[in-house]
């Protein structure tokens, strides 16, 4: 393929321009600098990205996971025809499951500790069966959550906050209790920690005390009735129109809300914050292609004088443009390679990099409750290490057209008259 464009002492002329010349340390200095720059910048995009793309995929399957593509949700907080909404719910097309679930904020309890939680009552059945709570109990087992054994399962960083471990008795505090002539008694139930999870979200590990619906429904004196039902759909992405049926039958009563809807602030800034890193770090290479621009100007400048000669011997102006952007692209494509493997390396050991910066700086660069996510994602789109690698080439070439032309437009006569 290179034979096609360049001829044998074409080629032979452009290797020698790439290595450094006597006199000409300087331009290869430059020259060197150009690619580490298209390197770093090809590798922060790649990384940025990956790590961009990782985030929103945790949040997303995480978030999906634990409170399904969608809810319906009672009006009042109540849905007292739970098992009718079921029943709907499975028969619409595109619907793959409807789960009842109670969700409700209370206070929890342990040796005079007090956090705020949200209490999650579910069939024994669905916590067993939850992808997401599957393989993330960190202690315990969730086969001792079952109803009436007074056992529920806490995130892990609750049981942290409580300083409660599995066999502790927690106590749960509720609003709706005894009414007596001096106001309402809370309500308070003590349950033992059965299983201790951690999902990765810090706000759910930090949050959720989950037990049977039974359990719940006792707690919170809600009778049959449950809270909301919890929907998964064949496709996430189309989850408005696969439920807009259900959601004109249950109109009256309760309302659907999808992940879109109840995440929308969330997942916006993600994808405006994708955009920014993009078009900023896209700066680091263009900064890269004008010091190849830079080194190969200096470059014609250098060899004026065998320009000419080499003009005189027959070269074609072509011929001379195609050598200084074989030069100028060969650089770009080195820095691209580089950066992509530099990228990928930093990927693979992403944790490891930030655990080192963390002991060196004493800071915390990924504190979980403000990252919302307990490590450090990544998910590599190969599209878009593909579009960032041919833009760093298409900036690369483009960067070498006006040299090129400088080079094929010397005129020989005018330079060898001095000579």
């Amino acid at each position: 393929m290179r034979a096609l464009f360049l001829s044998r002492y074409e080629r032979m002329i452009a290797r020698r321009y790439l290595l450094p010349g006597k006199g000409e340390a300087f331009i290869f200095l430059v020259a060197s600098i150009s690619l580490v720059a298209v390197m770093l910048g090809v590798a922060a995009l790649i990384i940025v990205m990956s790590v961009m793309n990782g985030f929103r995929a945790e949040m997303f399957d995480k978030i999906v996971g634990t409170n399904g593509h969608a809810v319906v949700q009672g009006i009042g907080g109540r849905l007292p025809n739970w098992r009718d909404v079921v029943a709907q719910a499975k028969a619409t097309p595109g619907v793959t499951s409807a789960v009842p679930l109670i969700d409700q904020p209370l206070m929890a309890s342990y040796n005079g500790r007090v956090e705020g939680v949200m209490v999650r009552g579910m069939r024994v059945e669905d916590l067993r069966s939850n992808k997401t709570l599957g393989g993330k109990i960190v202690m315990g087992t969730l086969t001792s959550i079952r109803p009436g054994a007074g056992r529920v399962a806490i995130g892990s960083r609750l049981a942290e906050a409580l300083g409660a471990t599995v066999g502790s008795e927690i106590s749960m505090i509720s609003p709706q209790g005894q009414t007596t002539p001096f106001g309402t008694v809370p309500r308070i139930v003590s349950y033992t920690v059965g299983a201790i999870f951690e999902i990765g979200i810090y706000d759910y590990d930090k949050a959720y005390v989950i037990m049977p619906i039974e359990d719940a429904q006792t707690l919170l004196l809600m009778g049959d009735d449950v809270g909301m039902i919890e929907l998964q759909t064949v496709d996430a992405d189309k989850v408005g129109p696969i439920l807009k049926p259900l959601a004109d039958k249950v109109g009256g009563f309760a309302v659907v809300s999808d992940w879109r809807t109840m995440n929308a602030s969330l997942f916006e800034a993600l994808a405006v914050e994708r955009v920014a890193m993009f078009t900023v770090l896209s700066i680091i290479i263009l900064v890269a292609v004008f010091n190849i621009l830079s080194s190969l100007i200096m470059l014609v400048r250098a060899k004026t004088r065998d320009i000419a000669i080499l003009r005189t011997m027959g070269a074609t102006r072509a011929g001379m443009m195609r050598i200084f952007m074989t030069v100028g692209t060969t650089i770009g494509a080195l820095g691209t390679l580089a950066g992509v493997i530099l990228g990928f390396v930093f990927l693979f050991y992403r944790q490891g990099v930030v655990n080192v910066v963390q002991a060196v700086t004493g800071q915390n660069l990924w504190d979980p409750s403000i990252r919302y996510l307990t490590e450090l994602p990544s998910k590599t789109d190969p599209v878009e290490v593909v579009v960032i690698a041919l833009m760093a080439l298409v900036f690369s070439f483009l960067a070498t057209l006006y040299p090129a032309w400088k080079a094929a437009s010397t005129d020989p006569v005018q330079v060898l008259r001095y000579e």
